[in-house]
C-alpha cells in the first residue's frame, strides 16, 4: 500500500517534470519546436538547466499532496525531484 502511494507520487512527479520541461521550451524556445529546442540546448550545454526549470512543477504537486495529507505521494514527488537532480548532475559533468 505504501509503496503504491510512493510510486503514484513518483509518476506524478515525473509527469509534472515533463510538462514543466515542455512549458519551459515553449517559453524559452523562441517559437521553435520541442525537439529542436532540446537538441540546441544539448549542443549548447544548458540542457540540465532546462530540465531543472521543468522541475518547478514538482513543487506545485508536492504542496498539493502535502495539503491533502497524502504524505507518501509527496515522498514520491520528492523522489522524482531527486532523480531529476541526479540526472541533471550526470548530464552536466559527462
Amino acid at each position: 500500500m505504501i509503496k503504491q502511494e510512493v510510486f503514484k507520487g513518483l509518476l506524478v512527479g515525473l509527469i509534472a517534470n515533463v510538462i514543466g520541461l515542455y512549458l519551459a521550451t515553449l517559453i524559452l524556445g523562441n517559437g521553435e519546436g520541442f525537439i529542436s529546442v532540446l537538441k540546441s540546448a544539448s549542443s549548447e550545454g544548458f540542457l540540465g538547466k532546462l530540465i531543472s526549470l521543468g522541475a518547478i512543477l514538482n513543487l506545485l504537486a508536492f504542496f498539493v499532496f502535502i495539503k491533502k495529507k497524502q504524505d507518501y505521494r509527496a515522498r514520491g514527488v520528492l523522489l522524482a525531484t531527486v532523480i531529476v537532480a541526479i540526472f541533471t548532475f550526470v548530464t552536466k559533468f559527462m
